[in-house]
């Protein structure tokens, strides 16, 4: 058949095609000299076009990868019969913007990233979006842009990277933050957390524990926007480019026989499902805040008050660091994340008529998996605890929320005066020295969203008072951020923050702190009168001249229990002309 001929009958079977907008009539010859310049003919520009996006590149390990495991992607939609459209977007390292000011770009990223991505597929009029991604905020940034564009899409993990191995024990870059602390206070050589810097981290990948990039490389799963059972396999893992070029197949045949697009999965009950698969596995804090932000994308009302209802009925079943054992290789050696959801589903704690991203009832496809192994998942009658590994607290102190990852916790009630500090810069200083007393309650305040600008994660701190042997013999709440890698008594994303006027605002040395994870409550004992009458006298910090990024993001962004988000979602764009 003529290139020309055929081209037509392409068109003519894809009627509805977004990009018809830039390749069809007279007024487009510029736009399809364009795409000539790239290599493509009269075929190629009347079938599908279809976005992969990678965060890929040299800023993370996280990350580098993707572009290997993108390029099946790619051979599958051309194998399937569409014209695949290679970018890439921005990652930033939390684990190498730790500590330092660059940590107020992490969270800033994930904007970054979903903005991006829109503008892409927007200003391309692109029919279908493949999205890779390998590190914390990456995962939900592609995750928020797929439903705020609402094409047919299909997300990939790209995986974490294997342990590495030092005699006989498995370490991990947590074993070597927290051997930071070891050295500081004399119970590890310096030689010692020396040789853990260069056996941690043998592969590509993300961190191996159930930290924010594994928990949402679960919530992806969950949501249906992602192949089940793909995203505990190890980065290294060459089943992943089948897993990949699968998805390019998949996403042509969802585009052309009108599958299910990213809205139709991402409903109240497929976010519930996700929250309880957070809690069942001690996942991430992070996704009491990556939920509610997904969630402002489909325009559905779902904060930190909804995570905690099903925190609260879900129990903890598996024994995942950093509150227990096992890795990700380990959950994705027994069948995966579904072997959860299965689990969840069998005790009523899972809706099974939810969809996976091929329009399949969550239910049916997973009797396909095996059941949970009792040791790195435990069978119902032995979990590990009757509710789930991460808690929301509330009361005068932090009266729209603040979270607490209770798995692994010996005790989970605290009280004690403040040490007070306004950023965590200077906190690190006083833990470095060791200038706290156990029973204290270490507060960093003003890393809010608003506050920091950008809501910094305190993995450095909380390694260190770990690594020093009292990660439970203090506490530490800040309304910034935790890392899923964060241990001990340490309560997050406090809200209202400091900078907008919340209470944590008010808090001085010596104040009396009550933290209860069973009671779900966390106070100041203090007056109502007092802390009205300090309100009254407080002043908000002046943040200076910020200029840029996070300029623009202070000015927008909204709360932690409502996602950090920086829109007001739920708009779908119209494609037509």
């Amino acid at each position: 058949m003529p290139a020309r001929q055929n081209a037509e009958s392409i068109r003519h079977a894809n009627p509805r095609l977004r990009s018809r907008i830039t390749t069809e009539g007279l007024d487009r010859v510029a736009h399809r000299a364009f795409m000539r310049a790239m290599g493509l003919d009269d075929e190629a520009i009347a079938k599908p076009m279809v976005g992969v996006v990678t965060t890929e590149g040299e800023m993370t390990p996280c990350n580098m990868g993707l572009a290997n495991q993108a390029a099946y992607a790619i051979r599958g939609v051309s194998e399937a019969g569409g014209t695949p459209r290679e970018f890439r977007t921005i990652s930033v390292s939390d684990g190498i913007s730790m500590q330092h000011q660059g940590m107020k770009f992490s969270l800033l990223s994930r904007e970054i990233i979903a903005d991006s991505v829109e503008a892409v597929v927007r200003g391309h009029a692109y029919d279908a979006l493949i999205c890779f991604a390998g590190c914390d905020k990456t995962l939900p940034g592609m995750m928020m842009a797929m439903v705020r564009l609402n094409v047919p899409a299909v997300f990939i993990y790209g995986g974490s990277m294997l342990p590495g191995k030092r005699g006989d024990e498995e370490v991990t870059v947590l074993t070597a933050y927290e051997g930071v602390g070891g050295v500081l206070v004399g119970t590890m050589p310096e030689a010692e957390v020396n040789e853990l810097e260069l056996l941690c981290t043998p592969t590509i990948g993300a961190c191996p524990g159930q930290f924010t990039a594994n928990t949402m490389g679960m919530v992806s799963e969950a949501l249906g926007l992602a192949p089940l059972g793909h995203s505990m396999m190890p980065a290294v893992f060459s089943e992943r480019q089948g897993v990949s070029r699968r998805a390019g197949q998949e996403i042509m045949a969802i585009l052309q026989q009108g599958g299910p697009v990213p809205r139709d999965l991402v409903t109240y009950a497929s976010l519930e499902n996700a929250a309880a698969v957070v809690a069942a596995t001690g996942g991430s804090t992070n996704a009491t805040m990556h939920l509610p932000a997904i969630a402002n994308e489909a325009g559905i009302d779902f904060d930190m008050d909804d995570v905690a209802k099903v925190f609260d009925r879900t129990p903890l079943v598996a024994d995942l660091q950093p509150g227990g054992k096992y890795l990700a290789k380990d959950v994705n050696g027994i069948g995966g994340a579904p072997v959860v959801f299965r689990l969840l589903m069998e005790q009523g704690l899972f809706d099974g008529s939810t969809l996976t991203h091929t329009g399949e009832i969550m239910a049916d496809a997973l009797r396909n998996f095996p059941e949970p192994d009792g040791e790195i998942i435990r069978k119902a009658g032995n979990e590990r605890a009757p509710d789930g590994g991460v808690v929301i607290l509330k009361g005068n102190l932090c009266p729209d929320g603040a979270v607490l990852k209770v798995a692994g916790l010996k005790e989970t009630y605290f009280k004690g005066p403040a040490r007070v500090f306004d950023e965590e810069e200077s906190c690190n200083i006083a833990v470095q020295a060791q200038a706290y007393e156990d029973g204290d309650v270490i507060i960093i305040r003003n890393e809010g969203p608003v506050g920091g600008p950008g809501m910094r994660e305190m993995l450095g701190t909380t390694a260190l008072i770990y690594g020093q042997g009292r990660g439970e013999k203090v506490a530490l709440l800040t309304d910034g951020r935790f890392s899923g890698a964060t241990r001990g008594m340490c309560i997050g994303y406090a809200t209202p923050e400091a900078a907008v006027g919340g209470p944590l605002a008010l808090v001085r040395d010596g104040d009396i702190i009550e933290i209860d994870g069973a009671g779900r409550s966390i106070n100041i004992l203090l007056s109502d009168e007092e802390l009205t009458r300090r309100r009254k006298r407080w002043i908000a910090p002046d943040p200076g001249k910020l200029g840029g990024a996070l300029e623009k993001y202070a000015r927008l962004v909204g709360q932690a229990n409502k996602g950090a988000v920086t829109h007001s979602g739920g708009v779908e764009w119209a494609w037509e002309e």
